[in-house]
């Protein structure tokens, strides 16, 4: 949550004075977004690496308040290459920290268990940016404040302190954050270990099995990852528009900063419950495609009315459709990857890759609303809309095949691959071992 106010709080500070302020004219806009988000997915995958390494109790916190400070810095920028500079840097922290959860999640639930729980962590940006709206609206309105020289108002206000509040929520965190299931203080020593054995034997992997490059040829390598991989990608990219844009596009309709701030949280907080609820009747059916196919019917038809109508009340209610529609999907396709992986260290590459190439959307996500294509944003859903339609058709193309792989494998159609091979080397096929069976 934290991760999604710093780096979405920017298209609340854009309608706040800032784009005045810092005379970000022409696409200065856009070019700021794009550094950040090129940053971002540069560091996904080895800082994933890096936490298989170290573990998550001190490494997650250090990466959440680094970024939180950062932000808080950005209070003080007085240009429009100062923006450029910290955001950048802002890219190298938070670029570390959705790929880290993701994978952290995946050490400690079951296949069964993991997309409700991702959806609780997807629909924290939903809320973040519910919530970001009627935040940002109360923090621009705070008095002037601090030194002569660097007056803290207006915009400034809701990046000081929203990265103070995340600042604060990361120096606690390593004390409740557990390192592994089976270290965690506030489980029995019976808990611990049951915690830890349920996750092994469900992997028949070590937990703490280091990564390597036959991990990494495993996870980049597997069809299903790219399925995922390239849907986030396309779902992604209308997430982090909507955080960038929305503001702005309430705003078009001819509403003032205020209104467009509050109008902007209840899509979001409907997106979070039914986000939640996806992931929750998804787990207990034990199913993944069909749910993220019903998903991305909800962002299509968003978008489409987006573009295509001219009523204002039709395109606020597909604001709706949208959020529900690419949040919801966003979390299936992430916890869909990792279920079908067959080992933690594959798991973490996976993790981190699919967020690398979802964070690739987010760079095509700073280029889709353009002030050029104002107030209709034609081109820009357009775009999301033609991404929507890709994104269910490869999510059906995924469907089939985790569908056809499961049939042959049952048949003995794949026995072939572990004729002549020892328990070592059949444990190291992945999710090439014909006993494996990917999640549909």
């Amino acid at each position: 949550m934290c991760c999604a106010i710093d780096r979405a709080n920017i298209g609340n500070a854009k309608i706040e004075g800032m784009a005045t302020e810092l005379n970000l004219v022409g696409y200065r806009y856009n070019i700021i977004l794009s550094i950040f988000f090129i940053v971002y997915l540069s560091v996904e995958v080895p800082s994933n690496v890096v936490l298989k390494y170290f573990g998550p109790r001190y490494y997650m916190p250090f990466l959440v308040f680094s970024f939180g400070l950062v932000s808080m810095c950005t209070a003080f920028v007085k240009s429009y290459a100062g923006l450029a500079v910290t955001r950048a840097v802002l890219g190298i922290f938070e670029g570390g920290a959705m790929p880290a959860t993701t994978f952290f999640l995946s050490c400690f639930y079951k296949k069964s268990e993991l997309f409700f729980r991702m959806s609780i962590f997807i629909a924290s940006s939903s809320l973040a940016n519910s919530f970001g709206g009627l935040l940002a609206t109360a923090l621009s309105k705070v008095p002037a404040w601090g030194a002569s020289s660097s007056i803290i108002v207006s915009w400034r206000n809701i990046f000081f302190f929203e990265g103070l509040l995340t600042m604060l929520i990361a120096a606690v965190a390593t004390y409740y954050m557990p390192q592994s299931p089976g270290e965690w203080k506030f489980l029995t020593p019976r808990q611990q270990f049951i915690a830890a054995e349920r996750i092994r034997r469900e992997h028949d992997a070590n937990p703490k099995e280091k990564v390597t490059w036959h991990h990494v040829r495993q996870a980049i390598f597997n069809v299903h990852t790219q399925v995922c991989a390239w849907c986030f990608f396309c779902t992604n990219s209308c997430v982090q528009g909507m955080g960038a844009f929305i503001p702005t596009i309430l705003k078009e309709f001819g509403w003032t900063s205020t209104r467009a701030q509050l109008m902007s949280v209840p899509p979001y907080l409907v997106a979070c419950i039914l986000t939640i609820a996806l992931g929750y009747a998804s787990d207990r059916t034990n199913r993944r495609g069909v749910f993220m196919l019903g998903a991305l019917l909800f962002s299509m038809t968003g978008f489409a009315i987006l573009r295509f109508s001219d009523d204002i009340h039709a395109k606020y209610g597909a604001i709706y459709l949208n959020a529900i529609g690419v949040f919801a999907a966003s979390s299936g396709f992430l916890s869909w990857g990792i279920n079908n992986t067959a080992s933690p260290a594959v798991a973490a590459v996976a993790g981190g890759y699919m967020v690398c190439i979802g964070s690739a959307g987010g760079v095509l996500s700073t280029w889709t609303y353009l002030s050029t294509d104002s107030p209709k944003f034609h081109i820009g859903h357009s775009i999301n809309f033609s991404l929507q339609l890709f994104c269910f058709a490869l999510a059906a193309i995924g469907l089939l095949h985790c569908k056809w792989e499961n049939k042959l494998r049952s048949q003995g159609k794949r026995d072939s691959r572990i004729e002549g091979l020892s328990e070592e080397q059949i444990r190291m096929l992945g999710h090439k071992n014909p006993s494996f069976r990917y999640m549909e």
